[in-house]
Parts: C-alpha cells; sequence; structure tokens
C-alpha cells in the first residue's frame, strides 16, 4: 500500500539546500516534501533541461541525443544552474536546487548539501514505470560520470563534501524527510565548525 503522506509541519529557516544522487534515489519526493515544509522554490535539473528543450524546440529524446553528440547541452544545463546558485546564495532566503551536479556547482555558496542513494535493485524497481531498463541506467551514470569528469575535472564518486548522505532504502519516504527536517531544524550557524570546501567549478566552454 502507497504511503500516506502526514500534514507537513513548516520549517523555519533560510537555509539553501542541494539535493543530489543517482536516478531513482528519491531526491523529487524529497524536494517536493521540502519546499513545501520551508515554503521555498525549488528547481531540478530535469526542469531546466526542459526548458532548453523548449528553447530548441526539440523534444526531451531529441536534446538527449543532442546531449550525448555534443557537450554544449550539458555546459548550458550547468550555466544554467550555477547562475542559480550564484543567485540564491546571496539572498539568505531558504531555497532548493536539485541536480546530479548541485552540490559541485553550488559549492559554497550552499549551506547544507544533501546526497541521497539506494542499492541498484531498489533504485530500478523505482524507476520501473519510467520506462529505463538496467542497462539505460547503467549506460546512463556510467556516460555521466565520465563527462563530468571530462569537462570538470569532478569525480562525482567524490562525497566527501556532503553534509548528510542518505541510503533511502532504509527509511521510508516521510522517514527520509524528517532525517533532513532534524538537520535544517538543528543547525545553528553559530556552532557551525565548518563545511568540506569544494573548488570552483568552471562551466564556460
Amino acid at each position: 500500500m502507497a504511503e500516506t503522506p502526514s500534514p507537513t509541519e513548516p520549517i523555519e529557516t533560510t537555509l539553501f539546500i542541494t539535493v543530489s544522487g543517482p536516478p531513482g534515489c528519491g531526491a523529487t519526493t524529497l524536494c517536493e516534501r521540502l519546499a513545501d515544509a520551508m515554503n521555498c522554490p525549488y528547481v531540478s535539473g530535469g526542469d531546466i533541461f526542459r526548458e532548453l528543450a523548449d528553447d530548441r524546440d526539440l523534444s526531451l529524446n531529441q536534446l538527449t541525443a543532442k546531449a550525448d553528440a555534443s557537450e554544449e547541452i550539458d555546459r548550458a544545463l550547468d550555466q544554467r544552474l550555477q547562475s542559480i546558485a550564484e543567485e540564491w546564495g546571496m539572498v539568505n532566503k531558504p531555497f532548493i536546487l536539485e541536480s546530479r551536479l548541485a552540490g559541485w556547482l553550488a559549492g559554497n555558496r550552499a549551506d547544507l548539501r544533501i546526497w541521497l542513494d539506494a542499492p541498484e535493485d531498489v533504485r530500478l524497481e523505482r524507476i520501473g514505470d519510467r520506462m529505463e531498463t538496467e542497462a539505460e541506467m547503467r549506460v546512463r551514470e556510467v556516460s555521466e560520470a565520465g563527462r563530468y569528469e571530462s569537462y570538470y575535472e569532478i569525480d562525482i564518486d567524490d562525497r566527501e563534501f556532503y553534509d548528510l548522505h542518505i541510503n533511502t532504502a532504509r527509511w521510508s519516504k516521510s522517514g527520509v524527510f524528517e532525517l533532513v527536517r532534524t538537520a535544517i531544524e538543528e543547525y545553528d550557524a553559530e556552532i557551525d565548525e565548518g563545511a568540506f570546501t569544494t573548488s570552483s567549478v568552471d562551466v564556460e566552454q
């Protein structure tokens, strides 16, 4: 039986949060609920990808094929995400940015960087209704990792700088949300001794 979310209590915060993870990690579910509780905007890499497709009058499949053939699309996507991170990193208002590279692109502008994951078989079951096969998911993850390293010298497996790393297979959707809620509500800038730093990512061509 599907989990029925309970009414969400508001979260009072001004934190800029990034959420990242592989397909099927539960990022969309968490971000939607966080945005509702924090009463703040939420932007995902998928949103920007769809905007790029509309800008170019292409279908999502056509833009995906173009991205596989050229770095121009990936860089355009990452430039928009980084610009959004730069803007929201200066306003002292709550905001959520979600993409595989959100934590890298936001860098030290973000107040809280989260990595979500789950065992591969769990993620495959979750994305079953997206018409993506196991082989396709694996190829996409390997391809993306190679592009990130080629373009920006980013090792996507380097997760040291994330403040939270959660295996979403171990808790319910509500449980994952409550873990993150606690981290947000218990955060106190006055006792924060420092996040791990990251090098700036140059997304210009």
